[in-house]
């Protein structure tokens, strides 16, 4: 079955059921150290985890890891360009759930990205991204401490799909003409619009099946999270696009009011429902004129349809969310894209599940990062319904490579994902508390240690490992 490589003689294989994880106690997970910083941080990381898997569990459940090949470090052992072997590919389909160090972006033809093809080969459709905020972290915001997000990106459609067509290319060009002369006239809603004929072209594809599945599954996770931050906010820009981030909106409110309609309310409703609570004899047309303050200006025909949005709604849940009840489902929202990035800066404590198709969330994932600390701080997970991969989300910085020196807290935070995939919080619980308590003992890396004021003498990457189990407690 593989060419260079030899699975662990000992443990399991992670199976699925209805897109969840059944987990052995003793799993074989794929690592991929990762080119670069890999060779730095990964060690550190993989030290993190065993500790804390071990103190948790006391023998009971082990990691089996897998040595896979990825990037640079795959050319090495399988030959150029050899960036992502059949080994890899094979490894983690059968075993399920792997985690990577950050890799290099092939120079050459082929692969254009290896995170995005590892996506798009397995599938993994959900990029969650968490930034929280650990105490003692350098953040340029006065009040980091009040951001608390989760980003569920869609991985696998947008611009990211890469259908596009150079500037002057045969194909481009003919595209070009079809558009200009035939598909742009035929719709009346564009008027006189036409492509500038020296332009690139590309392809932004959202589909129903591809929105819909990222939604049920932010809705899934909020389900697990306290009260207070059960809340899932549609991020898009609709307001422009409406056939492609619009429709990502509506199918992400008509997944929600359909197959979770006894978990979720949306903003709207609840607006609907609280007027009929403060007045229980409200007309329909005066619970529309407080959702809508713009309603008396509206044509007849508009005010029409908000008035039966009102009773279609008290009609369909007041029974079910009426009377309060809705202040304990989760709150279903939505925000415009530019909005959201100075909202999660001035008002951070009023989001906590932020789902957005694929170049929104690469934007927003990463400021809202920068909030908390920085990429280093930051932990990613692609999850699909039968796979899942875990990485940093940093470069390779290779400048710093083999130096023992850059911050291992991205892969460590990936790796704490990984474990409450698995099930297993009270290990993933241990190294939240350690890596915690050593920023808050300001026992740092080099990266933040220079912000800290009075500077601290830095840590190695490996003592930042060492101090992180001592914190274990």
């Amino acid at each position: 079955m593989y060419d260079k490589i030899k699975p662990p003689t000992t443990g399991a294989k992670i199976t699925f059921k209805n897109g969840e994880p059944v987990v052995p106690d003793n799993p074989i997970i794929p690592f991929i150290r990762g080119d670069g910083t890999g060779i730095d941080i990964w060690p550190a990381a993989q030290k993190v985890l065993d500790a804390a898997v071990a103190k948790a569990y006391n023998g009971q459940r082990q990691i089996s890891w897998f040595k896979v090949y990825a990037g640079d470090e795959a050319c090495d052992l399988y030959g150029t360009y050899q960036y992502l072997p059949q080994d890899t590919l094979t490894a983690i389909e059968e075993y399920g759930v792997a985690i990577k160090g950050p890799l290099t972006t092939p120079v050459g033809g082929g692969i254009r990205s290896l995170n995005v093809a590892l996506r798009q080969i397995f599938d993994l459709y959900a990029c969650v991204r968490p930034c929280r905020y650990y105490a003692g972290t350098p953040s340029p915001h006065k009040n980091p401490e009040k951001l608390d997000v989760i980003v569920y990106r869609e991985n696998t459609e947008d611009i990211y799909l890469g259908i596009e067509w150079r500037q002057g290319s045969e194909i481009g060009d003919r595209l070009i003409k079809i558009l200009n002369e035939d598909l742009i006239p035929a719709t009346p809603e564009h008027g006189k619009k036409q492509i500038p004929l020296d332009a690139g072209i590309g392809i932004k594809p959202i589909s129903k099946k591809g929105s819909q599945r990222l939604v049920r599954r932010a809705i899934k996770h909020a389900l697990t999270l306290p009260k207070d931050k059960q809340q899932v906010t549609l991020v898009h820009k609709g307001n422009i696009m409406k056939y492609t981030e619009g429709a990502f909106r509506d199918w992400g409110y008509e997944l929600a009011t359909s197959e979770f309609r006894q978990e979720t309310v949306t903003e709207r409703e609840s607006w609907i429902l609280s007027n009929k609570e403060k007045n229980p004899n409200i007309s329909l047309e005066d619970n529309a004129r407080q959702i809508d303050p713009g309603f008396d200006a509206l044509t007849q025909e508009k005010k029409t349809q908000i008035v039966k949005e009102v009773e279609t709604v008290l009609n369909a849940i007041w029974d079910s969310h009426g009377n309060g009840k809705w202040k304990d489902k989760i709150m279903v929202n939505d925000r415009i894209a530019d909005s959201i990035f100075q909202q999660i800066q001035t008002r951070p404590d009023e989001y906590s599940i932020l789902a957005t198709m694929n170049l929104n969330g690469d934007y927003l994932s990463d400021a809202a990062a920068a909030i908390v600390g920085g990429l280093g701080m930051g932990p990613g997970a692609n999850i699909g319904d039968a796979c899942a991969v875990f990485e940093a989300t940093h470069g390779t910085a290779p400048k710093h490579a083999g130096l023992d020196r850059i911050n291992p807290g991205s892969v460590i935070l990936s790796g704490v994902m990984m474990l409450e995939y698995l099930g297993w919080q009270e290990a993933a619980d241990l190294v939240k508390k350690g890596l915690g308590d050593a920023i808050a003992n300001r026992q740092v890396t080099y990266d933040l240690a220079r912000l800290l004021e009075p500077a601290v003498e830095p840590l190695k990457c490996s003592e930042f490992a060492d101090a992180i189990i001592k914190h274990f407690g």
